[in-house]
């Protein structure tokens, strides 16, 4: 759309009516730029006026905008590959991800000297200044769960059915039993047709897959279950890593992921309840928020009862909340860069609470020269600007990761010849969802309030499930299965060849994890063998670098 005051591009999945992106233009022209990412979707915004460019993806960061400095000014770009320069892996920073979290470089991308724009911002270039950073998040807070819900409700609905409304035919569907999906495809059901797809072998849930029947069967839609065996088994990789992007992952889910979702290839779309844990609840991080309000009462009532319902002992459990609020975000980095920075450190227990900068065994593979730049790029992220309300920090955090994980995916899975939609994961959803405070969304007896009071027609039997099944045998089974394909490739690695990792307490775990002896370090192991494999992929740009 353009007038003679302004210029608007809309690029994605927008349900905005042309008429309403024709209104937009005053708000470009006057540069209320939160305005134009109003819209229902996960769209790019391109706005001109007087002088002024804004780019902007969605909150989530599904649709990214990169950037770089160059000497003529400021490039930007919806992928790394298109901005001009050499794509040359960070390795420091990988190795940093793996350890302590990527959520703590939020405006750093896996290449040197290529920015990413976070979510809930926007990019913003005048010609001859630097670039600024518009905040986008525009969010109304609610007092009460109530009062959120049916607004919640009404623009997840709508995120899920204008789309099924907009196919004009049959749309794929993720279905594994849970609650995400589930109500994903409930809600699909009532705009049109939809055949859900799910995954069982050996090792997964049974528990899961009978759920993922009695959902179909009560939507009444089409449903095909997918039987994997050995060859389905996670670490086979896909047979070449994608250009650009950034490690996933589900990568290590390749093979199991083609047998399930051949059945739907070629529709028009493929929803998914990918990021409804983010939205749907909350982390233990709304009482460290509490403590910072000096709520210490509440938060221990509540801290306490949420151990001993689930089995975990409570003193360990408050001692970590305690000591989250003590440091704060600056603190806990600062007090995480100078642990490591003194030596190897022991793996944080897993109930030990929320905390700002968790550290669990990938610490103990990283070498001196490892250990040092981490704790120099933790230092360095002290210094930037995020939010220090523990329950804030925490959920865009984690909605970024959901967002960058479906993100790295989408070309795998039009590999795959489907197209991935995240309607948990739209602005609008978002919004809704986090007009909620963190602390009201964290049910301590009732799984998910927010869905519950948001879509009460939902049967009573899904909404009381709380239990999900695991795939820790799955992952146990396939790093047995490629445990010498896996062992080489961490051997080989460039982050073994930088002198960052350790090889051999690495492949110590490994072989741990294949013998089934212990499961902790498997989250930390999936994701440096997906980020070792990953980089196979980028090795031309490495050697361009050496």
């Amino acid at each position: 759309m353009a007038d003679a005051r302004a210029r608007l591009a809309v690029l994605g999945d927008c349900g905005a009516a042309d008429h309403e992106l024709d209104e937009a233009l005053a708000a470009v022209a006057a540069g209320r730029w939160a305005e134009l990412t109003e819209w229902p979707g996960s769209y790019w915004v391109v706005a001109e006026s007087a002088g002024r460019r804004f780019v902007c993806g969605d909150l989530a960061g599904v649709r990214a905008v990169y950037y770089t400095l160059r000497a003529d000014g400021v490039a930007w770009a919806s992928e790394p590959m298109l901005l001009g320069r050499p794509l040359v892996p960070d390795l420091a920073l990988l190795a940093a991800g793996i350890v302590a979290g990527e959520h703590h470089w939020p405006h750093r991308s896996p290449y040197e000297h290529i920015h990413l724009v976070p979510g809930g911002l926007g990019l913003l270039l005048v010609s001859g200044a630097p670039p600024q950073f518009v905040d986008v998040t525009a969010l109304m807070p609610v007092g009460e769960l109530r009062e959120g819900a049916a607004r919640f409700g009404h623009v997840l609905t709508d995120a899920v059915q204008h789309r099924v409304r907009a196919a004009q035919g049959a749309v794929g569907a993720d279905l594994s039993g849970g609650l995400d999906s589930s109500t994903v495809a409930v809600l699909a059901a009532e705009a049109g047709a939809v055949h859900a797809v799910t995954y069982t072998d050996g090792y997964t849930s049974g528990e899961d897959a009978s759920f993922a029947a009695r959902v179909a069967a009560h939507a009444g839609i089409r449903h095909t279950l997918a039987r994997g065996g050995e060859r389905e088994l996670p670490f086979a990789f896909p047979p070449h890593a994608a250009g650009g992007g950034a490690p996933v992952f589900a990568l290590a889910n390749w093979a199991m992921d083609a047998k399930y979702l051949t059945p739907v290839q070629g529709l028009a779309l493929h929803l998914t309840g990918h990021g409804g844990d983010v939205v749907l609840d909350a982390s233990a991080a709304c009482w460290v928020r509490l403590l910072q309000d000096g709520r210490r009462r509440q938060a221990h009532r509540q801290a306490v009862a949420f151990a001993r319902l689930r089995n975990r002992a409570p003193g360990p459990y408050w001692k970590a909340l305690k000591q989250a609020a003590a440091l704060g975000r600056r603190g806990a980095l600062e007090y995480t860069a100078d642990q490591l920075e003194r030596g190897p450190l022991a793996p944080e227990a897993a109930d030990s609470g929320w905390g700002w900068c968790r550290l669990g065994a990938a610490t103990t593979w990283l070498t001196d020269q490892g250990r040092h730049q981490v704790a120099t790029l933790l230092r360095q992220a002290a210094r930037d600007t995020q939010p220090e309300h523990a329950d804030v920090f925490d959920q865009w955090a984690t909605l970024r990761a959901m967002g960058a994980s479906a993100r790295g995916w989408t070309p795998y899975a039009h590999q795959l010849g489907v197209r991935p939609v995240y309607p948990y994961l739209d602005n609008q959803v978002v919004r809704a969802a986090f007009a909620v405070p963190a602390l009201t969304r964290r049910g301590l007896v009732v799984y998910k309030p927010l869905l519950r009071a948001a879509l009460p027609q939902l049967p009573d039997w899904l909404l009381a499930r709380r239990s999900k099944g695991s795939f820790t045998a799955q992952r146990i089974a396939g790093l047995a299965r490629h445990r010498d394909r896996l062992d080489a490739l961490l051997q080989a690695g460039p982050l073994t060849a930088s002198g960052l990792i350790d090889p051999a307490p690495a492949a110590a775990a490994l072989a741990q994890a294949a013998r089934g002896q212990s499961a902790k370090a498997i989250p930390e192991l999936h994701l440096l063998l997906v980020t070792c494999w990953w980089l196979t992929g980028q090795r031309p740009a490495l050697e361009a670098a050496c």
